[in-house]
């Protein structure tokens, strides 16, 4: 009786240990895939989110949530959620291209979704989705690109500072800020601006379905609101960031109240509000003496 016993007390101390390591396993694994903007215990399909904020600086983070779910095979449709005035021009080619690249490669649903704004660079990267949906009074469109830098001359002369130089061709220091810029300058950066804008405008033109001829009498850097961007052919419908969702889901064909996913942001250190007030000071002034900028940029 006494071995009987035994067994049944190891049996049962045996089931508790698989139970509370099975347990503590799930746990793990849930809070790992929460952390990978996945719910272990949310079933089929799902719409994921990626926000477009600020100005456009950089392309990594939007580009790496894009590829991310897009090989997820219950990810069906994707919601590019953008408030951005836009900004440098390589990051949002980046974005708009890995748009672009979801939508062919893994057959993904594409909706874009204006909030407050998206204009220049917002809206460049919004050209790339399949439908566009922004709110009435969304601020978008200015279509065009700008460089802009600051000359103090002027202010050197007169506090006795001169800046030595040694460069191996003439346009090489264009965008100094000691002087103005000669005739050679303003026409070399004037062919780089212009070669932009109609990048530019191929990538409305092509997003939209429109002749070029039309986008050019648009594209004079003109805002819109979203109502009448609408009535401009520049978007597809009205409505908000729930809206969007509940359309993504319609286009990819799923039922029901739909699951929605999004990356969630690290909570912020003091490092990390010290570099985001230096950003917001920066972005205010628009004080940037590292030389000239082409800028998607409203």
């Amino acid at each position: 009786m006494a071995k009987k016993r035994d067994i049944v007390i190891g049996l049962l101390i045996g089931f508790s240990f698989l139970v509370t390591f099975l347990f503590f396993a799930l746990m793990f694994y849930g809070s790992f895939a929460a952390e990978d903007g996945i719910s272990l215990l949310s079933g089929g399909s799902k719409v994921a989110v990626v926000e477009i904020n600020g100005i456009i600086d950089e392309s990594e983070t939007a580009v790496k949530q894009l590829k991310k779910w897009g090989k997820l095979s219950n990810i069906k449709a994707i919601v590019v959620h953008i408030d951005s005035p836009g900004g440098a021009v390589a990051p949002s080619q980046e974005i708009h291209d890995e748009i672009i690249r979801i939508r062919n490669e893994e057959d993904k649903v594409v909706v874009a979704s204006m909030s407050s704004m998206a204009a220049s660079g917002g809206y460049y990267i919004a050209c790339a989705a399949e439908k566009i949906m922004a709110n009435p009074g969304t601020l978008t469109g200015s279509i065009g690109v700008i460089i802009q830098f600051y000359s103090a001359g002027k202010l050197m002369e007169k506090i006795g500072i001169e800046t030595e130089k040694v460069k191996s061709g003439e346009l090489k220091d264009v965008g100094s800020f000691d002087r103005k810029l000669t005739d050679n300058e303003r026409m070399m950066l004037s062919a780089v601006i212009m070669d932009t804008y109609e990048q530019f405008v191929e990538a409305v033109a092509d997003g939209r379905g429109l002749d070029k001829k039309k986008v050019y009498k648009l594209a004079d850097g003109s805002i819109f609101t979203g109502r009448q961007a609408l009535g401009l052919g520049l978007v597809d419908t009205l409505g908000g960031f729930e809206d969007a969702i509940r359309f993504a889901a319609d286009l990819a064909g799923l039922t029901g109240e739909p699951i929605i996913i999004k990356e969630e942001k690290p909570k912020p250190g003091i490092w990390d509000l010290i570099g985001s007030t230096v950003g917001n000071v920066k972005e205010m002034t628009k004080l940037d003496f590292g030389g000239p900028k082409v800028m998607y940029l409203y």
